[in-house]
């Protein structure tokens, strides 16, 4: 299998992000996070937890956009789920309308906080998942309108805030990575300020740098995001997305 397609390079970075998780709830929002979780546990992390997008916890693999024929392995409604979160057992990946050089997030409101011009969804869990679990983000779209250097309205506690915020707030607080339709990010452990990790094939650093709103860390050669193997891309076109919904998400 060969011209692996933008979409899939970013479906095996989303994988990435889950990588030595062991057994802990994925959670994983957009089209690319959840072939990317599957993908995961169909390969280097078995022991992965899954659910049909309701409160059943399902063995096995399936399509996206497709309902869950494996086992039910557990049960988790929504009054348990605050035990999962606030117990550090859930890695949410996560997208949001912006995000800043130490993580901050926006899912709230575009604009000034007293009087916005774009409504969004509200803060919902993320103040409460950035500080008390695992979090990454996607963002299929990569440019300065979401990449910005201050959002309207902080939703996800970014490290500086983090440490403004004290104690309470940085003990579990834990940003693993951004992954876009361009490149990877980290975040360097000093600062707090994101850093580049990896550039997919075809973009360049200069590109994802231009197409950020804010000084990112960059220290030594940036690597390119690998490729996936031959088996993880059988997975993905036949198992996982066979609809092909990926390149719907992130065109080619």
């Amino acid at each position: 299998m060969t011209d692996v397609t933008r979409a899939e390079v970013c479906v095996v970075a989303c994988a990435e992000a889950f990588r030595g998780n062991g057994e802990i709830l994925a959670s994983a929002f957009g089209t690319c996070p959840a072939i990317g979780a599957r993908l995961a546990r169909a390969t280097f992390e078995p022991d992965l937890i899954l659910t049909d997008g309701g409160a059943h916890m399902i063995r096995g693999n399936w399509a996206v956009g497709a309902s869950a024929e494996g086992a039910v392995e557990g049960w988790s409604p929504l009054r348990y789920i605050f035990d999962l979160v606030w117990h550090g057992k859930r890695h949410a990946m996560m997208m949001p309308a912006q995000i800043d050089g130490h993580g901050n997030t926006n899912i709230s409101a575009l604009g000034d906080h007293a009087r916005p011009k774009v409504q969004l969804v509200g803060v919902r869990g993320a103040p409460g998942n950035t500080v008390t679990h695992p979090v990454s983000y996607w963002i299929p779209k990569h440019g300065t309108r979401t990449f910005v250097s201050e959002v309207d309205s902080v939703s996800g506690v970014g490290h500086d805030s983090a440490a403004a915020a004290g104690p309470a707030a940085q003990r579990y607080h834990d940003l693993r990575r951004v992954v876009t339709n361009l490149a990877v990010f980290d975040f360097e452990p000093e600062t707090g300020a994101m850093r580049l990790l990896s550039v997919h094939p075809g973009v360049t650093v200069d590109e994802a740098r231009e197409a950020t709103g804010f000084p990112l860390v960059i220290q030594g050669d940036v690597l390119e995001t690998r490729l996936p193997t031959g088996e993880e891309l059988r997975l993905i076109r036949e198992v996982l997305d066979p609809r092909g919904l990926r390149d719907e998400e992130v065109p080619a």
